[in-house]
Order: structure tokens, then sequence, then C-alpha cells
């Protein structure tokens, strides 16, 4: 988990109205806006793109069934380290 103690739905409740990746069944990546969710992970996606081949495909607003959900990753708050030395 992300933190010492916290539950992954808590981690879902902080990604509402952030940036977040989600990878699909079939090898398939969108990414949104994270607009909503049930405890099924069924997602709703605000300015979603569809990343999987490559050039982003803009799909809008979509929701996903969550048994088609592998992994979902909210955005890092924090901006990119510098490698040491540069």
């Amino acid at each position: 988990m992300a933190e010492t103690g916290q539950r992954p739905m808590d981690l879902l409740s902080k990604s509402l109205n952030a940036q977040v990746l989600v990878k699909l069944k079939g090898d398939r990546k969108l990414r949104g806006r994270l607009r909503g969710y049930d405890q099924h992970l069924n997602l709703i996606l605000e300015q979603a793109q569809d990343l999987t081949d490559g050039e982003p495909l803009e799909l809008g607003t979509v929701i996903l069934r969550g048994d088609n959900v592998i992994l979902l990753s909210p955005s890092s708050k924090a901006p990119p380290r510098k490698p040491k030395g540069k």
C-alpha cells in the first residue's frame, strides 16, 4: 500500500478529481480524471484518453466496469526528482 494504515478505498477517495492511469484487461491503458467509483471498482473517467497504441486517442467521459480493471495508479503530486550530480 502507498502509506502505512491507508486502505485502498482511501487512496481512491484522495484521487477523486485527479488524473489517474488505469490498466485494463487486454493490455489497454487509459488516462483521465477520476470523477467517481464504487465498491466494485467501477470507475467514471472524464477527459479520458486511450494510451494503448502510442498516440493518445481522446474518448471523453467513460464508465469502466470494475472487473476489467487490473491497476489504477494515482498521479504523483510531487514533481519528478532530478538525478543527483546534474
